[in-house]
């Protein structure tokens, strides 16, 4: 027989036993639990306990108690639960221990800067609305470990990501990524100085490597997420035999960035841009597969890892990249994609969003990352807002 009680204070209710054993003694339990307790009536003739006793059932109970507490904390540890933390509270968690949870979205900056623009704030925001079952990590060069930032910062993205519940930011320390992959000893012994294009050459390193020992997917921070990626080993088609090196993922120690890795090394000149990008991706993607042009929104497949039509990506080709901030009669749909690269590297001239202009990419902002539109709207009103010396 099973009885239960709720209680709101020990002693506020008393568990009898029913009518048909009412003529003996009454007995009753007085209650210290505020939730739901469930008892197991003793047998009407059973020998009180000692005081001995009693006390290390309680002991007993308390150790159970703080055992299935633990098992409960290490679980949530192990899903969502994790993301309803503060990311910048979060100094007991490292970066390995969030990439461990598996599946990150990993963003990169090499530059030194600290203040991540609103492309690049929109880029990790709509990441973390898709994929809200998954860390969004956003490596930061400038970022150290002395360096104090904290929802007080002046820095306005850093508050504006932080209140995302599985957005986390951390330095890029490139020299513990390289660990234990090929990359290690190249970064020993190039220079940085020396390096025409150091951004995107220690960028092109650091995703590789990031990603081999941990997995999950690699975005730009020029890439708007609209719908979430179905495969797992892919590469993103930039045009018909050609992949970008701007969105891929694989599972951990995957072989084919491992051999991407060591052909970085063999194949290393940082003098001709993306010959350790889209170029080293291609030229791997080829000892493979016989790459063929693509046939309307087909995908491609080649030893188990997809090669992804250019649709998915780049609806809008990088020739005609300015269009993301022109004003459209009719707005694309974009159905046959998952992300947009808006490609800020062609985007010498720094077009940005602006409020009210109406253009595609102002129409993106507001549908995959309000929040940074929002902060965009704020800061231009205060910009509009007359100063001391125009009144």
């Amino acid at each position: 027989m099973v009885q239960a009680v709720w209680v709101s204070s020990p002693g506020s209710w008393a568990l009898q036993e029913p009518d048909s054993h009412r003529q003996g003694k009454k007995r009753s339990w007085r209650c210290s639990f505020i939730r739901t307790i469930i008892q197991h009536p003793c047998r009407r003739h059973a020998p009180k306990r000692s005081r001995k006793a009693r006390m290390l059932r309680k002991i007993q109970i308390c150790l159970c108690f703080c055992f299935v507490s633990g098992i409960l904390y290490e679980i949530s540890l192990l899903s969502s639960c994790v993301f309803s933390y503060l990311p910048m509270a979060q100094h007991y968690l490292t970066p390995e221990q969030v990439l461990n949870l598996g599946k990150s979205i990993i963003f990169l900056e090499t530059t030194e800067r600290l203040e991540p623009p609103p492309l690049v704030s929109c880029s990790v925001e709509s990441a973390a609305r898709i994929y809200q079952d998954r860390p969004i990590i956003l490596f930061m060069r400038g970022l150290t470990n002395e360096t104090a930032l904290d929802l007080n910062t002046s820095y306005a993205a850093f508050s504006l990501l932080s209140s995302m519940k599985n957005v986390f930011i951390f330095p890029l320390q490139m020299e513990t990524i390289f660990q234990e992959t090929p990359l290690l000893q190249w970064y020993n012994q190039v220079v940085p100085e020396q390096e025409k294009n150091w951004v995107h050459v220690s960028s092109d390193a650091s995703r590789l490597a990031l990603i081999w020992k941990y997995g999950g997917i690699y975005m730009d921070t020029d890439v708007i997420s609209i719908r979430p990626i179905p495969q797992e080993s892919f590469l993103a088609a930039q045009k018909s035999r050609f992949s970008s090196n701007g969105i891929f993922g694989f599972p951990a120690r995957h072989k084919f960035i491992w051999d991407c890795m060591e052909n970085f090394v063999l194949k290393y000149n940082g003098n001709i841009w993306g010959n350790q990008g889209p170029f080293l991706m291609t030229r791997m993607l080829k000892t493979l597969c016989n790459l063929t042009d693509f046939q309307g929104t087909e995908d491609h497949s080649c030893q188990n890892i997809s090669f992804l039509n250019p649709q998915r990506f780049y609806p809008i080709p990088y020739p005609a990249w300015s269009r993301y901030y022109q004003v459209w009669d009719k707005s694309p749909n974009f159905n046959h994609s998952y992300a947009l690269h808006l490609w800020n590297f062609m985007n010498r001239n720094r077009k940005v969003v602006v409020a009210g202009s109406n253009t595609l990419a102002e129409k993106l902002y507001k549908t995959y990352c309000p929040t940074t539109y929002q902060d965009l709207i704020q800061n231009a009103k205060h910009r509009d807002l007359p100063g001391p010396e125009d009144t």
